[in-house]
């Protein structure tokens, strides 16, 4: 666009649609009703449901949220309960923030178990 002083009303609506991208390009997506952050996280839902359906695990929770502090939460992306009785935590990534490295690396000194990462 050109430095105008004056834009048309769709002009307008093109800058924000532009404008409200995600910081690391990823896109929002929604199945079953829920909101993934990415298109990534989203892929990922639909393989445990089919996994589920084949019975390969017992089931998975959606975004579960653990307390690392007051005042200080992790949300993973899902965790995988396995025939086993065993389960994961994982996080879909991108892309690490510092952020996130910091809050993994405190998850799993307090509970002793690790995020997989895909």
């Amino acid at each position: 666009m050109s430095n105008q002083e004056y834009w048309n009303l769709e002009q307008y609506r093109e800058y924000q649609k532009n404008k409200r991208r995600s910081k690391y390009g990823a896109k929002k997506t929604r199945i079953d009703g829920h909101v993934f952050d990415s298109q990534k996280e989203a892929n990922y839902y639909n393989e445990l449901k089919i996994r589920l359906q084949a019975k390969d695990i017992r089931g998975f929770c959606l975004q579960p949220t653990f307390i690392l502090a007051s005042g200080l939460s992790y949300k993973a992306d899902f965790i995988i309960f396995n025939n086993d009785g065993s389960s994961e935590i994982v996080d879909v990534k991108g892309f690490k923030t510092k952020e996130y490295i910091a809050k993994k690396k405190v998850f799993e000194d307090k509970f002793n178990l690790k995020i997989k990462e895909v």
